[in-house]
């Protein structure tokens, strides 16, 4: 082994790259080499196709399968009865049990009813995909009909049908989260509001849908790849559900082409695949259609608000009925988007006496799936309309109202309502998105646009959003796991036990760890999603990666640095303290080593030579943020989400006054997600929920005729946001560190959405105002925007 004298020859990632590394791997993705799931072919596999439900509500009176087994090439026809011999119900991913509210238990088919158009009921495996649908086409079931509902009002009533039997109604459970005494507040002010605002349903909408491939062809050893956020959970689940030990189940999540929420835990063609395979004795594929994709709800609310103000403005007291309209219960764990809502409130925002009910409702709707923001969107909606209207009231500017009503940072890390809030400077936020937007300039050039007779609207919006969350009781945790391992080489392996929705964040994980070793990232390989390499994790929700995996693999980098210090500092004879490690080499002050050659040495020498205290150059490590209190203090208070990110985005829109069509025409945001690691991925998260939140609040709608049939079942009638159809955003950002984490980041990924949302409903209506129009349903589609402009007289 020769020491050199010091230099470098190999390039060390932060020159150049900085805090940008390139994405690992992008090339595959953009190319097409990726490999998703159904990119997966095995030798001899079947493909899975399902019978689902055509009513909302019916008994199942009998089910008749020989047209299907008489087809050739069909292997397997399973009905509920069947499969439930074989599979115990599906768990729930967050039963709302644990909340002390309504529950029941999901078989992996129906049994003896159906409670929404789409519910699965029986399965066929085939030897191809046609096959299989013309054999699912080809069973005849029998249902008896029963009174279904719909509208979330009418299943609050005493003679609503119900959709569970042994519920006492069709609530899941009231959601509460209060302080103080609104109503006294609210009767005591000088001004007063109220107003109804609904959101309609809509979802995730990733670019895969799910899909599943099972191999169960021997007894006690079950493989799946899966198109899934949460493999360990999973693997976990399938243990539970299909009896077999869980060393003996391997998941393997592949590459996924978006997540959003929709791809959690708890779906029942994850064990179905294996069944069917165990059944057949060969592997099954089964992938979801978008049409089946389109069935997932998410955040259908009404929000009925009342308010009360003093003259400057100041929000004195709040009160939000709440009723999520979450279609049938399911184990998805969906309806927790009300629960996660209802927390959000008041926002950044200081009001000291407020009441929300959150009210968990089912119907014979499809049930909702995981989404972005997961319900904590509606809070901003809500408190960013009662801005406005406040302002509105009083003739005061939309962004002197929220400077008015935010809460200070005096106190901050500390207790603020029910929350204890890491970090915050939101009046820092909002004078940067004012200034980055040329606010003052902005209301110069509408006045202009008025007075030529066009409608054109500013929306202001601000967003507080609660990151990285963990329910005691669940599989929801907010730490995470991360090994890493180098080998002889000088190469890294990072096993990963956070997983990938598509984000990138494999790149922010290993450029970590790179920078730990001072090597090329392209040293280090990131795993991810596969159980039998990587050590039990919880996967990908709630922005959580950096603060929890990816501060595990440095945390494990290291301590394994300081081992590798040490037997440098032995062979460099030199102090351990005055080692470093910089463009791919082991330095002291006059010599160095590579990476390589001190990695190679310890494994070639292990115990035998000084100055090597480690010989297995491996360390596993759990890191979390570190701002819960599950244990309520002595004021009873609980603090489930560690870390508070916040965004303010500023919104131009204009409205043909002939055809209601709104233009977002451009588009301001400034978010704060503590420390950025890698600003291209930041930027990325930030415009990805900007485009979504324009989405929900302009096109997207899941709307369902008055028989319960859904009736946007393809990309042709759920209307996505495309490229020409948005701006170009100008996004920057603040930094305000979390104390709690290990980079002082706060997560990126969920803040952005609810706040596009709120300011564009603040721009819209801003733009209609002259006609003494106001729009509380979204999303706003042309027919609503023309109604509110011509049902309300010019004169």
């Amino acid at each position: 082994m020769d020491l050199q004298q010091s230099s470098s020859t190999e390039t060390d990632v932060s020159a150049e790259w900085g805090d940008r590394p390139r994405r690992q791997h992008g090339d595959r993705v953009l190319t097409g080499r990726a490999e998703y799931v159904d990119d997966v072919v095995l030798p001899g596999m079947l493909h899975a196709a399902l019978v689902r439900s055509p009513h909302p509500h019916a008994r199942i009176v009998s089910i008749d399968t020989a047209g299907a087994e008489a087809i050739p090439g069909v292997q397997v026809v399973l009905t509920g009865e069947r499969a439930a011999e074989l599979a115990k119900p599906v768990p729930h991913f967050m039963d709302p049990a644990l909340m002390g509210c309504n529950s029941a238990e999901f078989p992996v088919l129906a049994l003896d009813k159906v409670r929404w158009v789409g519910e699965p009921v029986a399965a066929v495996a085939a030897d191809s995909l046609a096959t299989a649908e013309a054999a699912a086409s080809a069973i005849v079931v029998d249902y008896a009909p029963l009174p279904a509902v719909f509208d979330v009002e009418a299943a609050l009533r005493p003679d609503a049908p119900r959709v569970f039997e042994h519920w006492p109604d069709n609530v899941i459970g009231h959601l509460p989260n209060a302080q103080g005494n609104p109503d006294t507040a609210i009767r005591a002010a000088r001004h007063r509001g109220s107003t109804r605002i609904t959101v309609g349903r809509h979802q995730a909408a990733p670019m895969e849908n799910r899909g599943y491939v099972g191999s169960w062809i021997t007894p006690d050893r079950i493989e799946l790849w899966a198109s899934t956020q949460n493999p360990h959970i999973l693997r976990t689940r399938l243990s539970d559900v299909l009896g077999v030990s869980e060393e003996r189940v391997r998941v393997a999540g592949m590459r996924m082409g978006g997540a959003f929420g929709q791809k959690f835990v708890g779906y029942p063609e994850e064990v179905l695949v294996c069944v069917l395979s165990r059944l057949a004795q060969a592997p099954v594929k089964w992938l979801e259609s978008r049409s089946e994709a389109l069935l997932a709800g998410a955040r259908e609310f009404t929000h009925d608000v009342e308010f009360g103000f003093d003259d400057s403005g100041v929000l004195l007291g709040l009160k939000v009925r709440m009723l999520g309209n979450v279609g049938c219960l399911a184990s998805w764990s969906g309806w927790g988007l009300t629960a996660m809502g209802g927390f959000t409130f008041p926002g950044p925002y200081r009001c000291a006496d407020y009441e929300v009910d959150g009210v968990a409702v089912v119907t014979n709707k499809a049930p909702w799936a995981g989404a972005r923001g997961y319900g904590k969107e509606q809070a901003a909606i809500v408190l960013e309309r009662v801005m406005d209207l406040i302002g509105a009231e009083l003739g005061l500017d939309p962004a002197t109202v929220r400077f008015r009503n935010f809460q200070p940072p005096d106190g901050i890390p500390g207790w603020v309502h029910n929350k204890h809030i890491d970090s915050a400077d939101y009046a820092g936020v909002l004078t940067k998105v004012l200034d980055l937007a040329g606010y003052a300039e902005l209301r110069d050039r509408q006045r202009e646009a008025r007075q030529q007779g066009r409608l054109a609207g500013i929306g202001v919006g601000f967003e507080l959003c609660p990151e990285g969350g963990e329910l005691i009781g669940t599989l929801t945790r907010g730490h995470d796991s991360a090994t890493v391992r180098v080998h002889p080489s000088g190469a890294v392996t990072v096993l990963a036990g956070v997983t990938n929705p598509g984000t990138g964040n494999e790149t922010t994980i290993a450029y970590l760890v790179a920078r730990e070793f001072g090597i090329d990232i392209r040293r280090v390989e990131v795993v991810q999603g596969d159980t039998d390499r990587c050590p039990y994790g919880f996967g990908s929700f709630g922005s959580r990666a950096a603060t929890s995996s990816a501060a595990a693999a440095a945390a494990a980098a290291r301590e394994i640095r300081g081992h590798l210090a040490v037997a440098a500092a032995d062979r460099l004879a030199c102090p351990a303290d005055e080692i470093e490690f910089a463009g791919g080499f082991v330095h002291s002050a006059t010599k160095s080593m590579s990476f390589a050659e001190i990695a190679e040495f310890i494994f070639k020498n292990g115990s035998t030579a000084t100055g090597i205290n480690h010989a297995q150059l491996e360390v596993t490590k759990l890191e979390g943020p570190h701002n819960f209190q599950h244990q309520p203090d002595a004021q009873g208070r609980t603090n489930f989400y560690p870390a508070y990110p916040c965004t303010a985005v500023i919104a131009v829109v204009g409205v043909d006054r002939d055809t209601g069509v709104v233009t977002l025409e451009e588009c301001y945001a400034v978010g704060d997600c503590g420390v950025i690691l890698n600003r291209n991925f930041v930027d990325s998260q930030l415009l990805g929920a900007l485009s979504q939140g324009v989405g929900g609040v302009l096109w997207e709608d899941l709307p369902y005729d008055g028989e319960g049939n859904p009736l946007a079942r393809t990309l042709k009638s759920y209307l996505l946001p495309r490229s020409t159809d948005l701006p170009a955003f100008r996004v920057d950002h603040q930094e305000t560190p979390s104390p709690f984490t290990m980079f002082g980041s706060k997560g990126a990924g969920e803040s952005g959405l609810g706040v596009a949302m709120a300011a564009v409903t603040n721009a819209v209506n801003d733009a209609v105002a002259p006609f003494g129009a106001e729009l509380h349903s979204l999303p706003l589609s042309p027919p609503r925007v023309l109604s509110a402009i011509e049902g309300v007289s010019l004169a």
